[in-house]
Protein backbone atom coordinates (compact mmCIF):
# COMPACT_ATOMS: atom_id res chain seq x y z
CA UNK A 1 0.00 0.00 0.00
CA UNK A 2 2.84 2.33 0.89
CA UNK A 3 4.51 1.64 -2.44
CA UNK A 4 1.28 2.44 -4.32
CA UNK A 5 0.88 5.72 -2.42
CA UNK A 6 4.45 6.65 -3.28
CA UNK A 7 3.76 5.95 -6.95
CA UNK A 8 0.59 8.09 -6.89
CA UNK A 9 2.50 10.90 -5.17
CA UNK A 10 5.20 10.73 -7.84
CA UNK A 11 2.53 10.85 -10.55
CA UNK A 12 1.12 14.12 -9.14
CA UNK A 13 4.64 15.55 -8.79
CA UNK A 14 5.43 14.70 -12.41
CA UNK A 15 2.21 16.31 -13.65
CA UNK A 16 2.79 19.42 -11.50
CA UNK A 17 6.36 19.72 -12.79
CA UNK A 18 4.96 20.23 -16.31
CA UNK A 19 1.93 22.35 -15.47
CA UNK A 20 1.43 24.10 -18.82
CA UNK A 21 1.84 20.97 -20.88
CA UNK A 22 -0.46 19.00 -18.59
CA UNK A 23 -3.05 21.82 -18.62
CA UNK A 24 -3.13 22.06 -22.42
CA UNK A 25 -3.43 18.28 -22.74
CA UNK A 26 -6.23 18.11 -20.20
CA UNK A 27 -8.01 21.11 -21.72
CA UNK A 28 -8.27 19.32 -25.07
CA UNK A 29 -9.87 16.26 -23.47
CA UNK A 30 -12.18 18.33 -21.22
CA UNK A 31 -13.29 20.46 -24.15
CA UNK A 32 -14.05 17.37 -26.25
CA UNK A 33 -16.08 15.75 -23.48
CA UNK A 34 -18.01 18.94 -22.66
CA UNK A 35 -18.75 19.57 -26.36
CA UNK A 36 -20.01 16.01 -26.80
CA UNK A 37 -22.34 16.25 -23.81
CA UNK A 38 -23.58 19.73 -24.73
CA UNK A 39 -24.31 18.83 -28.36
CA UNK A 40 -26.15 15.63 -27.42
CA UNK A 41 -27.95 17.54 -24.65
CA UNK A 42 -29.08 20.20 -27.12
CA UNK A 43 -30.34 17.50 -29.48
CA UNK A 44 -32.30 15.90 -26.66
CA UNK A 45 -33.68 19.33 -25.74
CA UNK A 46 -35.04 19.73 -29.26
CA UNK A 47 -36.43 16.19 -29.14
CA UNK A 48 -38.23 16.67 -25.81
CA UNK A 49 -39.45 20.10 -26.97
CA UNK A 50 -40.97 18.50 -30.05
CA UNK A 51 -42.68 15.86 -27.89
CA UNK A 52 -44.04 18.51 -25.54
CA UNK A 53 -45.29 20.51 -28.52
CA UNK A 54 -47.21 17.49 -29.81
CA UNK A 55 -48.49 16.80 -26.30
CA UNK A 56 -49.97 20.33 -26.33
CA UNK A 57 -51.94 19.26 -29.39
CA UNK A 58 -53.25 16.01 -27.92
CA UNK A 59 -52.37 12.35 -27.47
CA UNK A 60 -51.71 10.21 -30.59
CA UNK A 61 -53.91 12.39 -32.81
CA UNK A 62 -54.56 11.64 -36.47
CA UNK A 63 -56.44 14.31 -38.41
CA UNK A 64 -58.37 13.69 -41.63
CA UNK A 65 -59.99 16.37 -43.77
CA UNK A 66 -62.20 16.42 -46.83
CA UNK A 67 -60.43 16.07 -50.18
CA UNK A 68 -61.09 15.71 -53.90
CA UNK A 69 -62.31 12.63 -55.75
CA UNK A 70 -63.16 11.80 -59.39
CA UNK A 71 -66.44 13.33 -60.53
CA UNK A 72 -67.35 9.96 -62.08
CA UNK A 73 -66.21 6.45 -61.04
CA UNK A 74 -62.96 5.25 -62.66
CA UNK A 75 -62.34 8.75 -64.01
CA UNK A 76 -58.99 10.44 -63.39
CA UNK A 77 -59.90 13.87 -64.69
CA UNK A 78 -62.61 16.25 -63.59
CA UNK A 79 -62.16 16.07 -59.81
CA UNK A 80 -64.80 17.21 -57.33
CA UNK A 81 -64.42 18.11 -53.65
CA UNK A 82 -66.18 16.24 -50.88
CA UNK A 83 -66.79 17.11 -47.24
CA UNK A 84 -66.63 14.83 -44.24
CA UNK A 85 -69.82 14.53 -42.21
CA UNK A 86 -70.98 13.79 -38.67
CA UNK A 87 -72.19 10.45 -40.04
CA UNK A 88 -68.61 9.64 -41.11
CA UNK A 89 -67.40 10.22 -37.56
CA UNK A 90 -70.18 8.01 -36.16
CA UNK A 91 -69.31 5.27 -38.65
CA UNK A 92 -65.63 5.41 -37.75
CA UNK A 93 -66.44 5.05 -34.06
CA UNK A 94 -68.73 2.10 -34.79
CA UNK A 95 -66.88 0.25 -37.56
CA UNK A 96 -63.12 0.83 -37.13
CA UNK A 97 -61.77 -1.77 -34.64
CA UNK A 98 -58.32 -0.12 -34.45
CA UNK A 99 -59.77 3.31 -33.56
CA UNK A 100 -60.33 3.91 -29.85
CA UNK A 101 -61.95 7.34 -30.18
CA UNK A 102 -62.96 9.84 -32.85
CA UNK A 103 -64.39 13.34 -32.73
CA UNK A 104 -65.80 15.75 -35.30
CA UNK A 105 -65.59 19.52 -35.36
CA UNK A 106 -66.55 22.51 -37.49
CA UNK A 107 -64.22 25.50 -37.76
CA UNK A 108 -65.46 28.91 -38.86
CA UNK A 109 -63.20 31.96 -39.08
CA UNK A 110 -65.78 34.39 -40.46
CA UNK A 111 -67.99 34.89 -37.39
CA UNK A 112 -68.04 38.27 -35.68
CA UNK A 113 -67.31 38.00 -31.94
CA UNK A 114 -68.45 40.85 -29.70
CA UNK A 115 -68.69 41.24 -25.93
CA UNK A 116 -69.95 44.26 -24.02
CA UNK A 117 -66.34 45.39 -23.64
CA UNK A 118 -64.55 44.51 -26.87
CA UNK A 119 -64.53 42.48 -30.09
CA UNK A 120 -62.25 39.76 -31.44
CA UNK A 121 -61.75 37.76 -34.59
CA UNK A 122 -60.46 34.32 -33.69
CA UNK A 123 -61.82 31.05 -35.13
CA UNK A 124 -64.99 29.54 -33.68
CA UNK A 125 -65.04 25.76 -33.32
CA UNK A 126 -68.11 23.59 -32.90
CA UNK A 127 -66.92 20.54 -30.94
CA UNK A 128 -68.40 17.32 -29.60
CA UNK A 129 -68.47 16.04 -26.00
CA UNK A 130 -65.42 13.82 -26.45
CA UNK A 131 -63.24 16.57 -27.94
CA UNK A 132 -61.08 17.03 -24.77
CA UNK A 133 -60.35 13.27 -24.74
CA UNK A 134 -58.53 13.61 -28.05
CA UNK A 135 -57.38 17.23 -28.20
CA UNK A 136 -55.91 19.07 -25.24
CA UNK A 137 -58.43 21.56 -23.86
CA UNK A 138 -57.94 22.11 -20.11
CA UNK A 139 -60.61 24.26 -18.45
CA UNK A 140 -59.37 26.66 -15.74
CA UNK A 141 -62.65 28.43 -15.05
CA UNK A 142 -66.20 27.14 -15.28
CA UNK A 143 -66.90 23.85 -17.07
CA UNK A 144 -66.91 22.04 -20.40
CA UNK A 145 -70.07 21.17 -22.32
CA UNK A 146 -72.38 18.43 -21.06
CA UNK A 147 -74.95 16.16 -22.72
CA UNK A 148 -77.80 18.64 -22.15
CA UNK A 149 -75.84 21.39 -23.93
CA UNK A 150 -75.63 19.11 -26.96
CA UNK A 151 -79.19 17.76 -26.89
CA UNK A 152 -80.82 21.16 -26.37
CA UNK A 153 -78.51 23.01 -28.77
CA UNK A 154 -77.74 25.53 -26.06
CA UNK A 155 -76.12 28.89 -26.85
CA UNK A 156 -73.10 28.43 -24.62
CA UNK A 157 -69.45 29.12 -25.33
CA UNK A 158 -65.99 28.37 -23.94
CA UNK A 159 -63.34 31.06 -24.48
CA UNK A 160 -59.72 30.35 -25.31
CA UNK A 161 -57.10 31.96 -23.06
CA UNK A 162 -56.17 34.85 -25.35
CA UNK A 163 -59.68 35.44 -26.68
CA UNK A 164 -60.98 35.62 -23.13
CA UNK A 165 -58.44 38.36 -22.32
CA UNK A 166 -59.37 40.27 -25.47
CA UNK A 167 -63.13 40.09 -24.99
CA UNK A 168 -63.13 40.57 -21.20
CA UNK A 169 -60.00 42.61 -20.39
CA UNK A 170 -59.47 42.47 -16.62
CA UNK A 171 -63.05 41.38 -16.02
CA UNK A 172 -64.76 38.09 -15.07
CA UNK A 173 -66.07 36.27 -18.11
CA UNK A 174 -67.89 33.17 -16.83
CA UNK A 175 -71.59 34.00 -16.79
CA UNK A 176 -71.14 36.93 -19.20
CA UNK A 177 -72.25 36.94 -22.83
CA UNK A 178 -70.62 36.97 -26.26
CA UNK A 179 -72.52 37.76 -29.44
CA UNK A 180 -71.66 35.61 -32.47
CA UNK A 181 -73.15 36.99 -35.67
CA UNK A 182 -76.08 38.35 -33.68
CA UNK A 183 -76.69 35.26 -31.51
CA UNK A 184 -76.14 35.74 -27.76
CA UNK A 185 -73.97 33.01 -26.19
CA UNK A 186 -73.29 32.67 -22.46
CA UNK A 187 -69.69 31.98 -21.40
CA UNK A 188 -69.61 28.79 -19.30
CA UNK A 189 -65.86 28.15 -19.27
CA UNK A 190 -62.39 29.50 -19.97
CA UNK A 191 -59.58 27.33 -21.36
CA UNK A 192 -56.04 27.33 -20.00
CA UNK A 193 -53.14 28.60 -22.08
CA UNK A 194 -52.17 26.02 -24.71
CA UNK A 195 -48.96 25.86 -26.74
CA UNK A 196 -45.65 27.70 -26.62
CA UNK A 197 -43.83 30.44 -28.46
CA UNK A 198 -45.59 32.01 -31.45
CA UNK A 199 -48.05 29.12 -31.74
CA UNK A 200 -50.99 30.98 -30.25
CA UNK A 201 -53.77 29.78 -32.54
CA UNK A 202 -55.53 27.54 -30.00
CA UNK A 203 -55.66 30.37 -27.47
CA UNK A 204 -57.62 32.59 -29.87
CA UNK A 205 -60.49 30.13 -30.34
CA UNK A 206 -64.04 30.09 -29.07
CA UNK A 207 -65.75 26.71 -28.63
CA UNK A 208 -69.48 26.05 -28.95
CA UNK A 209 -71.44 22.75 -28.95
CA UNK A 210 -71.24 20.95 -32.29
CA UNK A 211 -75.05 20.63 -32.47
CA UNK A 212 -75.45 24.38 -31.98
CA UNK A 213 -72.81 25.03 -34.64
CA UNK A 214 -74.61 22.75 -37.11
CA UNK A 215 -77.91 24.53 -36.45
CA UNK A 216 -76.71 28.15 -36.54
CA UNK A 217 -73.42 28.21 -38.46
CA UNK A 218 -73.18 25.13 -40.70
CA UNK A 219 -70.68 24.83 -43.54
CA UNK A 220 -72.50 26.09 -46.61
CA UNK A 221 -71.92 25.75 -50.31
CA UNK A 222 -73.04 23.89 -53.39
CA UNK A 223 -73.76 20.18 -52.86
CA UNK A 224 -72.51 20.29 -49.26
CA UNK A 225 -74.39 18.03 -46.78
CA UNK A 226 -76.24 19.64 -43.90
CA UNK A 227 -74.05 17.74 -41.39
CA UNK A 228 -70.76 18.62 -43.13
CA UNK A 229 -67.78 19.14 -40.81
CA UNK A 230 -64.26 20.51 -41.14
CA UNK A 231 -62.34 17.49 -39.86
CA UNK A 232 -62.46 14.19 -38.00
CA UNK A 233 -59.72 13.64 -35.47
CA UNK A 234 -59.15 10.20 -34.04
CA UNK A 235 -56.78 8.02 -32.04
CA UNK A 236 -55.61 4.47 -32.80
CA UNK A 237 -55.84 1.82 -30.09
CA UNK A 238 -52.06 2.12 -29.61
CA UNK A 239 -49.46 4.32 -31.26
CA UNK A 240 -48.09 1.29 -33.13
CA UNK A 241 -51.46 0.70 -34.83
CA UNK A 242 -51.73 4.07 -36.54
CA UNK A 243 -51.35 2.65 -40.06
CA UNK A 244 -54.02 -0.01 -39.45
CA UNK A 245 -56.36 2.65 -38.07
CA UNK A 246 -55.77 4.91 -41.09
CA UNK A 247 -56.48 2.04 -43.50
CA UNK A 248 -59.81 1.35 -41.76
CA UNK A 249 -60.78 5.03 -41.72
CA UNK A 250 -59.92 5.39 -45.42
CA UNK A 251 -62.10 2.38 -46.26
CA UNK A 252 -65.07 3.72 -44.25
CA UNK A 253 -64.88 7.25 -45.68
CA UNK A 254 -64.39 5.96 -49.24
CA UNK A 255 -67.37 3.60 -48.96
CA UNK A 256 -69.64 6.34 -47.63
CA UNK A 257 -68.60 8.82 -50.33
CA UNK A 258 -68.42 6.35 -53.21
CA UNK A 259 -64.77 6.25 -54.26
CA UNK A 260 -61.82 3.86 -54.22
CA UNK A 261 -59.98 3.91 -50.84
CA UNK A 262 -56.70 3.35 -52.71
CA UNK A 263 -56.90 6.87 -54.13
CA UNK A 264 -54.25 8.41 -51.89
CA UNK A 265 -54.87 11.92 -53.22
CA UNK A 266 -58.47 11.68 -51.98
CA UNK A 267 -57.37 12.01 -48.36
CA UNK A 268 -55.86 15.02 -46.69
CA UNK A 269 -54.54 13.99 -43.30
CA UNK A 270 -51.85 14.59 -40.72
CA UNK A 271 -50.55 11.85 -38.43
CA UNK A 272 -48.93 13.20 -35.25
CA UNK A 273 -47.61 9.71 -34.41
CA UNK A 274 -45.81 9.39 -37.74
CA UNK A 275 -44.53 12.95 -37.43
CA UNK A 276 -43.16 12.21 -33.96
CA UNK A 277 -41.48 9.03 -35.22
CA UNK A 278 -39.83 10.90 -38.10
CA UNK A 279 -38.54 13.58 -35.75
CA UNK A 280 -37.28 10.87 -33.41
CA UNK A 281 -35.35 9.20 -36.25
CA UNK A 282 -33.79 12.53 -37.22
CA UNK A 283 -32.65 13.29 -33.68
CA UNK A 284 -31.42 9.72 -33.12
CA UNK A 285 -29.30 10.01 -36.27
CA UNK A 286 -28.05 13.37 -35.00
CA UNK A 287 -27.17 11.84 -31.63
CA UNK A 288 -25.28 8.99 -33.33
CA UNK A 289 -23.39 11.46 -35.52
CA UNK A 290 -22.52 13.74 -32.61
CA UNK A 291 -21.54 10.74 -30.50
CA UNK A 292 -19.25 9.52 -33.28
CA UNK A 293 -17.67 12.96 -33.59
CA UNK A 294 -17.20 13.04 -29.82
CA UNK A 295 -15.51 9.63 -29.75
CA UNK A 296 -13.16 10.65 -32.58
CA UNK A 297 -12.36 13.84 -30.64
CA UNK A 298 -11.58 11.81 -27.52
CA UNK A 299 -9.41 9.39 -29.51
CA UNK A 300 -7.48 12.34 -30.94
CA UNK A 301 -7.06 13.56 -27.38
CA UNK A 302 -5.74 10.14 -26.43
CA UNK A 303 -3.21 10.35 -29.26
CA UNK A 304 -2.13 13.72 -27.87
CA UNK A 305 -1.68 12.19 -24.41
CA UNK A 306 0.33 9.28 -25.88
CA UNK A 307 2.51 11.88 -27.56
CA UNK A 308 2.97 13.83 -24.32
CA UNK A 309 3.74 10.67 -22.36
CA UNK A 310 6.31 9.53 -24.92
CA UNK A 311 7.98 12.95 -24.66
CA UNK A 312 7.88 12.60 -20.88
CA UNK A 313 9.54 9.18 -21.06
CA UNK A 314 12.22 10.60 -23.35
CA UNK A 315 12.85 13.56 -21.03
CA UNK A 316 13.03 11.39 -17.94
CA UNK A 317 15.13 8.58 -19.38
CA UNK A 318 18.04 9.28 -17.05
CA UNK A 319 15.70 9.44 -14.02
CA UNK A 320 14.17 6.09 -15.02
CA UNK A 321 17.65 4.52 -15.37
CA UNK A 322 18.69 5.83 -11.94
CA UNK A 323 15.54 4.50 -10.27
CA UNK A 324 15.98 1.09 -11.87
CA UNK A 325 19.62 1.02 -10.82
CA UNK A 326 18.47 1.72 -7.24
CA UNK A 327 16.10 -1.26 -7.34
CA UNK A 328 12.87 0.00 -8.91
CA UNK A 329 11.06 -2.82 -10.69
CA UNK A 330 9.66 -2.78 -14.20
CA UNK A 331 6.23 -3.07 -12.64
CA UNK A 332 6.61 0.05 -10.49
CA UNK A 333 8.00 2.07 -13.41
CA UNK A 334 5.17 0.89 -15.67
CA UNK A 335 2.58 1.58 -12.98
CA UNK A 336 3.77 5.15 -12.51
CA UNK A 337 3.60 6.10 -16.17
CA UNK A 338 0.35 4.18 -16.69
CA UNK A 339 -1.29 5.99 -13.79
CA UNK A 340 0.02 9.30 -15.07
CA UNK A 341 -1.68 8.83 -18.46
CA UNK A 342 -4.85 7.48 -16.86
CA UNK A 343 -4.97 10.36 -14.38
CA UNK A 344 -4.57 12.95 -17.13
CA UNK A 345 -7.51 11.55 -19.11
CA UNK A 346 -9.67 10.76 -16.07
CA UNK A 347 -9.23 14.15 -14.42
CA UNK A 348 -9.75 16.09 -17.64
CA UNK A 349 -12.83 13.98 -18.45
CA UNK A 350 -14.29 14.60 -15.01
CA UNK A 351 -13.71 18.34 -15.47
CA UNK A 352 -15.43 18.19 -18.87
CA UNK A 353 -18.45 16.28 -17.53
CA UNK A 354 -18.71 18.56 -14.49
CA UNK A 355 -18.38 21.72 -16.59
CA UNK A 356 -21.02 20.54 -19.06
CA UNK A 357 -23.38 19.62 -16.22
CA UNK A 358 -22.99 23.00 -14.54
CA UNK A 359 -23.46 24.87 -17.83
CA UNK A 360 -26.60 22.89 -18.72
CA UNK A 361 -27.99 23.43 -15.21
CA UNK A 362 -27.43 27.19 -15.53
CA UNK A 363 -29.04 27.22 -18.99
CA UNK A 364 -32.01 25.27 -17.65
CA UNK A 365 -32.50 27.70 -14.77
CA UNK A 366 -32.23 30.71 -17.10
CA UNK A 367 -34.68 29.29 -19.62
CA UNK A 368 -36.98 27.86 -16.93
CA UNK A 369 -40.55 27.70 -18.22
CA UNK A 370 -39.52 28.94 -21.65
CA UNK A 371 -42.15 29.40 -24.31
CA UNK A 372 -39.83 28.39 -27.12
CA UNK A 373 -40.30 25.29 -29.22
CA UNK A 374 -37.45 23.43 -27.54
CA UNK A 375 -36.31 22.56 -24.05
CA UNK A 376 -32.97 23.52 -22.46
CA UNK A 377 -30.18 20.93 -22.85
CA UNK A 378 -29.93 18.27 -20.17
CA UNK A 379 -27.24 15.73 -19.33
CA UNK A 380 -28.17 12.53 -21.15
CA UNK A 381 -27.13 9.45 -19.13
CA UNK A 382 -26.11 7.37 -22.15
CA UNK A 383 -23.87 10.16 -23.50
CA UNK A 384 -22.19 10.55 -20.08
CA UNK A 385 -21.72 6.76 -19.92
CA UNK A 386 -20.28 6.75 -23.44
CA UNK A 387 -17.93 9.60 -22.56
CA UNK A 388 -16.82 7.80 -19.40
CA UNK A 389 -16.24 4.54 -21.27
CA UNK A 390 -14.35 6.30 -24.07
CA UNK A 391 -12.24 8.15 -21.52
CA UNK A 392 -11.36 4.89 -19.78
CA UNK A 393 -10.31 3.36 -23.09
CA UNK A 394 -8.35 6.47 -24.01
CA UNK A 395 -6.65 6.49 -20.61
CA UNK A 396 -5.58 2.87 -20.97
CA UNK A 397 -4.33 3.44 -24.52
CA UNK A 398 -2.58 6.69 -23.55
CA UNK A 399 -0.93 5.15 -20.50
CA UNK A 400 0.00 1.59 -21.32
CA UNK A 401 2.23 2.07 -24.37
CA UNK A 402 4.45 4.86 -22.96
CA UNK A 403 4.51 3.02 -19.62
CA UNK A 404 5.70 -0.20 -21.23
CA UNK A 405 8.34 1.70 -23.18
CA UNK A 406 9.60 3.31 -19.97
CA UNK A 407 9.66 -0.03 -18.13
CA UNK A 408 11.66 -1.73 -20.90
CA UNK A 409 14.57 0.76 -20.71
CA UNK A 410 17.88 -0.81 -19.66
CA UNK A 411 19.39 0.98 -16.62
CA UNK A 412 22.89 1.29 -18.12
CA UNK A 413 21.62 2.67 -21.42
CA UNK A 414 19.30 5.03 -19.61
CA UNK A 415 22.05 6.39 -17.38
CA UNK A 416 24.26 7.01 -20.41
CA UNK A 417 21.49 9.12 -22.01
CA UNK A 418 22.32 12.82 -22.05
Amino acid sequence: MRSLLDIVLQVFQAIWANKLRSFLTMFGIAWGVASLLLLVGLGEGFRSGQKRGLAELGSDVIMIFGGTIPALPDQHQGMKPYKLTVGDADAIRAEAPHVRNATAYISRGDLKEVSEFSSAGGPVWGVDLNFPKIRKLPIVQGRFFDADDMLQHRLVVIAGHKNNNLLFPGRPSVGSFITLNGYRFQVIGVAAHIGRGNDDNDNQKLYVPLTTMLELFPITGENIPRDAISSIQYQPLTDTQNEAAKTEVHAIVAKRHGFDPNLKDAFEEWDSIKNNQMVGVIFTAMDVFLGGVGIVTLLLGAVGIVNIMLVTVSERTKEIGLRKALGATNRSIMMQFFLEGLLLTGLSGAIGIGGATVLMTVMGSLWGGNQMGFDPPTLVPWSAAMAFGSLTLCGVVAGIYPARRAAMLEPVEALRKE
